[in-house]
């Protein structure tokens, strides 16, 4: 058995047999629809989703007894992903000043060679940049299912009745 959720509605599981494949996310799929369908979804999916958008949830069970490998799994990929958003938003404005100069290339206008040797140098930035913007999309995906982890482990307890007596 495999369990799916969604990032926008961590309380909707969808538990389809099998392990995690692309079959098993198409039936998890199926079964959102059949939700979405009879208004039984809390979230307007407007602008759509596909089943590897699904979030695997892995031993719910485990996190309720105290897994602190899981819990510690978890700060580690919230902690890489703080990283990499400060990595992409350095490196970011850098960029699009050098993806705004690579027009020149596709004009018809004289280049000299000291602009093509800069625009050659903003390459790497250009790079970077897109390197580390494709590794925080994942990231984020990965970190989405971390956060609900952490969520779980943050919940407090139900506070105990007190019964309030005479006397």
């Amino acid at each position: 058995m495999v369990q799916y959720t969604l990032a926008q509605s961590p309380e909707v599981i969808l538990t389809v047999s099998g392990k995690d494949s692309a079959k098993a996310r198409e039936k998890a799929m199926d079964q959102l629809m059949e939700l979405m369908d009879d208004g039984k979804l809390p979230t307007d999916l407007a602008d759509g989703f596909s089943p590897k958008q699904f979030i695997e949830v892995k031993d719910p069970g485990a996190i309720a007894a105290g897994d602190e490998d899981s819990l510690n799994q978890a700060v580690q990929i919230l902690s890489s992903l703080a990283t990499l958003k400060l990595k992409v938003q350095e490196s970011r404005t850098e960029a699009l000043q050098v993806r705004e100069q690579l027009d020149i290339l596709f004009s018809d206008d004289f280049v000299s060679e000291e602009e093509v040797i800069q625009l050659k140098d903003g390459f790497k930035v250009l790079k970077t940049y897109a390197q580390a913007n494709l590794r925080y999309r994942e990231a984020r995906a990965q970190a989405e299912e971390a956060r609900i982890v952490l969520d779980q482990a943050l919940q407090s307890p139900p506070e105990p009745k007190t019964h309030k007596g005479k006397g």
